[in-house]
């Protein structure tokens, strides 16, 4: 077998088809993650309350960075992570704000 054809390799397509199937599932949990916040940004605006949480936020961070220990991921990715989809949050909500 040579290096120009890794996907004759019956290990390594086994191990990619479970990380195609993962990489599915996490755009369709993001996808319904951002359904729901969205309804938390258009309640948030309607009821005139800040888009952002910092004190929830906090509380998430540290909540995840336990999970991501437990789940033996290194705590620093999985707060990089979910810093970028809370970010990504306030901006929608913010966005709402500005539409309501």
């Amino acid at each position: 077998m040579t290096q120009d054809t890794p996907a004759a390799d019956p290990v390594l397509a086994g191990f990619r088809a479970s990380i195609d199937n993962i990489d599915a599932a996490l755009i369709h949990m993001l996808a319904e993650r951002f359904r729901i916040t969205q309804a938390v940004g258009a309640y948030k605006a309607q009821n005139d309350l800040p888009a952002s949480d910092p004190d929830r936020e906090e509380r998430q961070i540290l909540r995840l960075r336990k999970l991501a220990e437990e789940a033996q991921l290194d705590p620093d990715f999985g707060e990089t992570f979910i810093r970028f989809i809370i970010d990504e949050v306030i901006r929608h909500h913010e966005r709402a704000k500005n539409e309501a």
